[in-house]
C-alpha cells in the first residue's frame, strides 16, 4: 500500500478543525466531536474549560455537562477522568479490560510486584475489585471516593489493600480502583464536591473478556489524523501490542514530518489538500483534548517549550495561536481571573487582543465578572 506523505502543518489545522477550536460550531456539549472519544477533567473544572473552548458562548459554572444524561463522567483511561457518551461506555470498559495476566500487571505500574509476589493473577485482581465496587453501590447508594475506597477493601483480600503511609491505613491500591471502577458500574457525580460515585443506571456487567479496541482507535485517528498505532495505546494507556495486534480496518499509511503514522482514508484527500493557516487563538487547558496526542513535537516543535508544556508536576495551560504555541498561561483567582501568560515570542496587536477575548470566556466558565492578562 502507498504510503502519504503529509504536510505537518496541514495535519495540526486538520486537528485543530476536527477537534471543534477552528469555527466553535456545536449548538451543544453532545454534539462535540472529542466526546467520541473523551474529555479528561484533570484537574478538577479543567472539563468545562475545554468544552466552553469548543462552544459559541462559554459554559456557565452550573450547566450540566453531561447533556441530560447522554453524557457520562467515569475514569477510564489510564484511570483519568473523562467524559464519554454515555451509550458507549460498556464496549469502553471491555476494551479497557486486559487481554491477559500480563497486560492486566503492566497497567499497575509499580504495584504490580506486590500482587506478583502475593500470587493474585491479574485478571482476578481487576475482577475482584470491580465486584467489590458494583456491591458497594448497589447497598450503600451514591459515596464519596474515601467511602468507596474503604468500603471496596473490606470487601477484598489483604493483598489487594498496601499500607498507604499518607492515610496511615491499609486500602485498596489507587490505581487499581481507578482501572476497575467503570467496569463494576461506577460514574463520578459531575461537579460533585467531595469527589461522588453512582451506579450507572442499567449496567450490564463486568466484561466477561476483553473487548475490542476498533471504534477507539478509529475515533483517535478521526482527532488525530497522522497518529500511529504506538500512540493510540498509549493514550488508552493499554500496552501497545494491545493495538499494533488487532488494528482497525480502514485507516490507511501516512508519514507525518518523516514520522510513520495512520489517517482515515476518508481524511486523506482533505489532509493533503488543507489549508495550513488556521486564524484562532485559543487557551487550553492542562489536559485539553488537543494536548493529549502523543506525538507532542507536532504540535510544540521547539524541545525546551515542550518542557514548558508538559512539565513532571502542575502543568500549565497553553496559548494556541494558529498551529503553533504563542506561550503557557497560568491562572490565579480572586474577584477578578488573573491569567498571566509565559510567551514563547512576542504576540501580534491581534493576538493581544484576542487573548483578552479568551481569558473573558475562561472567566466567566469558573463565575467571574473579569479578567486581567499580563504578558511576559
Amino acid at each position: 500500500m502507498t504510503v502519504v506523505e503529509l504536510d505537518p502543518r496541514a495535519v495540526l489545522a486538520h486537528r485543530i478543525a476536527a477537534h471543534g477550536l477552528a469555527d466553535r460550531a456545536g449548538a451543544g456539549v453532545a454534539d462535540l466531536a472529542v466526546c467520541d472519544l473523551g474529555v479528561q477533567d484533570t484537574p478538577p473544572g479543567a472539563l468545562r474549560a475545554a468544552l466552553s473552548a469548543r462552544l459559541p458562548e462559554p459554559l456557565a459554572p452550573g450547566a450540566d455537562v453531561t447533556a441530560g444524561g447522554s453524557l457520562t463522567l467515569v475514569w477510564s483511561y489510564r484511570g483519568a477522568p473523562h467524559l464519554h457518551r454515555s451509550d458507549e461506555l460498556p464496549a469502553i470498559a471491555a476494551a479497557g479490560w486486559p487481554r491477559d495476566d500480563a497486560d492486566a500487571l503492566s497497567r499497575l505500574a509499580w504495584q504490580r510486584k506486590r500482587f506478583v509476589d502475593a500470587g493474585v493473577t491479574g485478571d482476578e485482581v481487576y475482577r475482584e475489585v470491580a465486584a467489590a465496587v458494583a456491591d458497594v453501590l448497589a447497598e450503600q447508594g451514591p459515596v464519596t471516593k474515601s467511602q468507596l475506597s474503604s468500603s471496596v477493601t473490606g470487601r477484598i483480600r489483604a493483598e489487594l489493600s498496601p499500607f498507604c503511609k499518607p492515610c496511615g491505613v491499609h486500602h485498596v491500591g489507587e490505581q487499581l480502583l481507578r482501572l476497575s471502577a467503570l467496569a463494576g458500574g461506577a460514574r463520578l457525580v459531575a461537579g460533585s464536591r467531595p469527589l461522588t460515585f453512582e451506579a450507572i443506571p442499567g449496567w450490564p456487567g463486568i466484561p466477561a473478556a476483553a473487548g475490542s479496541t476498533d471504534s477507539l482507535q478509529v475515533a483517535y485517528l478521526r482527532l488525530f489524523a497522522g497518529g500511529s498505532l504506538a500512540d493510540v495505546a498509549d493514550f488508552l494507556g493499554a500496552p501497545r501490542t494491545v493495538v499494533t495486534d488487532a488494528p482497525a480496518e480502514g485507516p490507511v499509511p501516512v508519514t507525518v514530518g518523516g514520522r510513520p503514522g495512520q489517517a482515515l482514508a476518508e481524511d486523506v484527500d482533505a489532509l493533503r489538500a488543507g489549508t495550513t493557516d488556521v486564524p484562532v487563538l485559543r487557551l487550553l487547558g492542562p489536559s485539553d483534548p488537543l494536548l493529549s496526542a502523543r506525538d507532542r513535537e507536532l504540535l510544540v516543535p521547539e524541545k525546551e517549550h515542550r518542557k514548558e508544556v508538559w512539565r513532571p508536576i502542575g502543568n500549565p495551560g497553553l496559548v494556541l495561536a494558529g498551529t503553533g504555541p504563542l506561550g503557557v498561561w497560568r491562572t490565579r483567582q480572586k474577584r477578578t481571573l488573573e491569567l498571566a501568560v509565559t510567551a514563547f515570542r512576542r504576540p501580534t496587536k491581534a493576538e493581544r487582543a484576542a487573548l483578552d477575548e479568551e481569558a473573558a470566556r475562561l472567566a466567566a466558565v469558573r463565575g467571574l465578572a473579569d479578567a486581567a492578562v499580563t504578558v511576559d
